[in-house]
C-alpha cells in the first residue's frame, strides 16, 4: 500500500540520517580524546628519554622522577582547566570549546616536540617542558566535559548510549596509537638516535592530527539543546553557582560513577603491566602484550555495551559490572598468582568488566544534568575524580604492597571503589532514551529554584 510504503521510506531515510549524523557527532567528539590519550601514552612510555633530554645527566634516576613530577603536574591543573572550560561550554556553546581545547592541546604537544633539550639552552628547558605540560592538563581539563555533553546532545535519543561510548574507544584508539608508535621507535632506533630526535616524532605527529580535529571541530554545528538555551534566551550566566545551588547530589553521583571508571581503568591498563613485572615475574614482553589485547578487547566491548545500554538501560549494565567487579576483583588477582595463563584469564575477565563500565558511565553522567549546567557538571566530576584517583594508582600501589608485603592488594582496592560506584548506581534513576533539555533549561528559574529531581522526570519542553 502507498501509505505504508511512504512510512518506511521515511522510517529509512530517518535511520540514515541519524546515522550520518551520529558519525559526524564520534569524529568530532572523540578526536580530541584520541589525540590527548595518543600525546599521554607517548609521554609515559619515553619518560626515560625526556629525563635524559630535559634534566641534566648526573642522576637518572632524579631525572627519571622530575619527568614523573612533570606528569603528575599535568594531572593536578586539570580541575582548574575543568573549572575554566566547563562553565565556558556551558556560557558559549560546545563548539567553540571543543575547537579551543584540541587547539590548545595540540599546539603545547607540537612546541614539545620543537623544544631544545637541556645541553641546547640550559635550565630553560626543563622550565618551558613544565610549562607546556601545564597547558595541556589544563586544555585536557576541557576536553572530556566539552565532548561528552556534546556526544550526548548530538547522538540520536535511542542510540545515545552508543554515541557517546565512542569518546573511550578514542581514549583506547589514542592510547594503542601511542603504544604503537613506541614500539616502532624503539625497535627501529637504537638509544643514540632515539634521544637525539627519535622522542620528538610522536610529539610531532600529533600536531597534523590536531589541526585535523580542529577543522572537524570548527565546521560543526552546535547541538540542538544548546542551540534552544540560545533560542530561548536562556543561556546560563553563572552555571558553576547553579550547579553548586541545585545540582550538588547529580556532582556526587556522577563524581561515584566516574572514581568506579578511573580506578579500573588505570589499575588494568598501566599498572598491571608493572605489576606483572615486578611482582609475578612475567616478562616486560608479555606484560605489554596482554595490556595491548585488553585494550583490543576494549574496542570491540566498549560499544557493545554502550548499544546495550540503550536497550536494557544504563542501571542493569553499570551496576551489573561494578558488582562483578566487587565480586571478581580480588578472586583476580588470586588467579594471576598461578601463572601466566591464570593472569590473562584474570586481566581479561577485569578487561571486559572495565569495557562495560566505559560503556555507560559518560553517557550516564550527562543525562543526569540539565543542559546549562552540563558542561560544568561533568567536567568538574571527571577532572577531580581524576586527579584525586586516577594518576596516583601507580604510586598508591607500589606504597601499600610495599609497606604490607601482600601482593593481593590491588583486589580489594578495586572493590572498595566497586562499593562507590554501586552506591551511585543505586542512587539514580534509569535516564536511557530520557530527554536531555528540561523545564529549567527554557524557563527563567533562579539557580536556588532548581532542584535534584531525577532525570526521566523532565519532558522536553514544547516545541
Amino acid at each position: 500500500m502507498p501509505t505504508t510504503h511512504t512510512d518506511d521510506t521515511t522510517s529509512e531515510v530517518d535511520v540514515a540520517t541519524d546515522v550520518v549524523a551520529l558519525r559526524r557527532s564520534v569524529a568530532a567528539g572523540a578526536v580530541g580524546v584520541f589525540v590527548h590519550w595518543f600525546d599521554w601514552a607517548a609521554y609515559a612510555y619515553l619518560a626515560g628519554t625526556v629525563a635524559t633530554v630535559f634534566f641534566p645527566d648526573e642522576n637518572s634516576t632524579t631525572g627519571l622522577l622530575a619527568v614523573f613530577g612533570v606528569f603528575a603536574v599535568s594531572f593536578g591543573i586539570r580541575p582548574i582547566g575543568a573549572l575554566v572550560f566547563g562553565p565556558l561550554g556551558d556560557r558559549i556553546g560546545r563548539k567553540r570549546t571543543l575547537s579551543l581545547v584540541i587547539f590548545m592541546m595540540s599546539g603545547a604537544t607540537l612546541t614539545i616536540g620543537l623544544l631544545p633539550g637541556y645541553a641546547a639552552i640550559g635550565v630553560a628547558a626543563p622550565v618551558l617542558l613544565v610549562v607546556l605540560r601545564l597547558i595541556q592538563g589544563f586544555a585536557a581539563g576541557g576536553e572530556f566535559g566539552s565532548a561528552a555533553s556534546f556526544l550526548a546532545e548530538s547522538s540520536p535519543r535511542r542510540r545515545r548510549g552508543f554515541g557517546v561510548s565512542w569518546l573511550e574507544v578514542g581514549s583506547l584508539l589514542g592510547f594503542l596509537a601511542g603504544s604503537f608508535v613506541y614500539l616502532l621507535l624503539s625497535t627501529g632506533l637504537d638509544e643514540e638516535q632515539l634521544t637525539a630526535w627519535g622522542w620528538r616524532v610522536p610529539f610531532l605527529v600529533s600536531a597534523p592530527l590536531g589541526v585535523i580535529g580542529f577543522i572537524i571541530r570548527n565546521k560543526i554545528e552546535d547541538t540542538p539543546e544548546y542551540r534552544t538555551l540560545e533560542a530561548n534566551d536562556t543561556v546560563p550566566r553563572t552555571p558553576v553557582r547553579e550547579l553548586l545551588r541545585g545540582h550538588k547530589r547529580h556532582l556526587l553521583q556522577a563524581a561515584g560513577l566516574m572514581a568506579a571508571m578511573h580506578v579500573p581503568f588505570y589499575m588494568v591498563l598501566t599498572y598491571l603491566v608493572t605489576y606483572e613485572t615486578d611482582h609475578l615475574g612475567h616478562s616486560a614482553g608479555s606484560a605489554a602484550l596482554l595490556s595491548t589485547v585488553i585494550s583490543l578487547l576494549g574496542l570491540v566491548l566498549v560499544p557493545v555495551f554502550g548499544l546495550l545500554s540503550d536497550r536494557v538501560g544504563r542501571k542493569p549494565v553499570f551496576v551489573g559490572a561494578t558488582a562483578a567487579l566487587l565480586v571478581l576483583a580480588t578472586p583476580a588477582f588470586l588467579l594471576m598468582r598461578t601463572g601466566l595463563a591464570g593472569t590473562w584469564v584474570a586481566g581479561l575477565l577485569l578487561g571486559a568488566i572495565l569495557a562495560a563500565i566505559l560503556g555507560t558511565y559518560a553517557v550516564w553522567s550527562a543525562e543526569i544534568f540539565p543542559t546549562r549546567t552540563r558542561q560544568s557538571g561533568l567536567s568538574i566530576a571527571y577532572n577531580l575524580t581524576a586527579a584525586l584517583f586516577a594518576g596516583t594508582v601507580p604510586y598508591l600501589m607500589t606504597v601499600l604492597i610495599s609497606a604490607t608485603g601482600s601482593t593481593l592488594l590491588p583486589g580489594p582496592y578495586l572493590m572498595v571503589f566497586a562499593v562507590g560506584g554501586l552506591i551511585a548506581a543505586l542512587s539514580l534513576e534509569e535516564t536511557a532514551g530520557s530527554a536531555l533539555l528540561r523545564p529549567e533549561d527554557v524557563s527563567e528559574l533562579r539557580p536556588e529554584d532548581v532542584s535534584d529531581a531525577p532525570a526521566e522526570r523532565h519532558q522536553a519542553p514544547p516545541a
